[in-house]
């Protein structure tokens, strides 16, 4: 079940963070600018992305989850390759539209199966496992989209991709079944309450709100930078696509990977005995991520030296596992899809919505003073956010504690 849900969840990464690595073709072939590549990285996906996460939330928790995740991957699927007979920016805006609209129904209900397949000690564990949907999503889109679009087009890159995806549907629906609500919380299964109740319940949980705005903050970073990082390569270096999608596509899975299982193994090893891990951990690695960054943008190391992007990569995802599970646990089981899907409406809207936006909006802002160096700039511009998620998740450690469900 895990494996599947995570095959899915390497897909929607897939699908959301291709257009990344085609941006340059993009760009040149529609004539865009950089301000207009931002709103197509995030802000035209996150849009309903976001809208709709709320209210899918609320009918997962009354109704079928894996039905859900079953119908989203076949309509994020089928949008991502309508985004290759996109004519202009507006179409192609649109169809990043509706990209977010299908993956909106693909990852808070599979959070809340995840609750219910593993016991509480296990959960941080679980969700950092299939948290590995992002960095491995994100390498095989970066690699794919570079390697397709080398031999064929932007246009064919999308349209196969897509295609791709359809066929795990049927796997999805014959292998994942709905598991009991709280098995491991509860003697009797648990029940959706109304919608008011969970609205009040996590309108009083300090740290429910602290731990999404600290997501939030670093996702602002982290999307951006991924969105972005292909063109600054490129611009940086002698490389061509098809290098730039192989090498930064291994510092993701590697770096990815390995920062991910980290911070949700020290959650699960410390949270036991101090809730406050499950927002210190990702307090920490936040803040050494910038310098990191830094260095690798400021320094620009040549050839295999820009393996040392794979540290901050991995440190700007440790976050991963120790807050989704953290979110499991601040609410009772009937209240964990909604609760799920309220953290990603805050966390996309802002992070997703924004990221590469900024970047792009600030690399055109810079480019009369700057020239070429603007968009690394504005890249370190945004490092600004992994600080303040930083502070923001080691003020919310002390309410992590009180809060904590049972």
């Amino acid at each position: 079940m895990l494996a599947v849900l995570l095959a899915v969840y390497i897909f929607n990464f897939i699908d959301r963070i291709i257009i990344g690595i085609l941006a340059p073709l993009i760009k040149a072939d529609l004539h865009l600018t950089d301000t207009q590549l931002g709103l197509l990285g995030g802000t035209a996906f996150a849009l309903l992305y976001t809208a709709l996460g709320i209210p899918i939330g609320w009918l997962a928790d009354r109704t079928g989850r894996v039905w859900i995740i079953t119908l989203a991957l076949s309509l994020w699927s089928l949008l991502t390759a309508a985004c290759g007979v996109a004519q202009g920016f507006r179409q192609l805006f649109l169809a990043r539209l509706g990209v977010g609209i299908g993956e909106a129904g693909g990852v808070a209900p599979a959070y809340s199966l995840l609750a219910d397949y593993f016991p509480p000690q296990q959960r941080a564990r679980a969700l950092g496992v299939y948290a590995f949907g992002i960095p491995i999503g994100s390498a095989a889109g970066l690699v794919l989209g570079g390697l397709l679009a080398s031999r064929l087009d932007w246009r064919m890159t999308f349209v196969v991709v897509g295609m791709a995806g359809l066929l795990f549907v049927p796997l999805l629906r014959l292998t994942v079944r709905e598991p009991v609500r709280g098995g491991f919380d509860s003697a009797t299964p648990a029940a959706a309450p109304p919608l008011g109740e969970v609205v009040r319940r996590l309108a009083g949980k300090r740290a429910f709100w602290g731990l999404s705005l600290a997501a939030a903050s670093s996702s602002i970073a982290g999307y951006g930078i991924l969105f972005w990082m292909p063109s600054f390569l490129l611009q940086s270096y002698h490389f061509t696509l098809a290098e730039v999608s192989v090498f930064l596509g291994a510092i993701i899975l590697v770096g990815g990977m390995a920062g991910v299982w980290l911070g949700a193994a020290l959650t699960d090893h410390f949270g036991t005995r101090h809730r406050s891990a499950f927002a210190l951990v990702p307090a920490l690695a936040l803040l050494l991520a910038v310098p990191c960054y830094a260095f690798g943008v400021l320094v620009r190391p040549p050839g295999w030296g820009l393996a040392v992007f794979a540290l901050p990569v991995a440190l700007g995802l440790a976050w991963l596992g120790p807050v989704t599970a953290a979110i499991q646990h601040l609410v009772p089981p009937g209240m964990r899809t909604l609760a799920s899907s309220v953290f990603l409406f805050i966390n996309n809207l802002i992070g997703l919505g924004l990221g590469s936006l900024l970047i792009g909006a600030l690399s055109d802002h810079f480019r009369a003073r700057y020239g070429p160096s603007a968009l690394g700039y504005a890249i370190l511009a945004v490092l600004g956010c992994y600080l303040l998620s930083s502070a923001l998740f080691a003020l919310s450690s002390q309410s992590v504690r009180r809060d904590w469900e049972g």
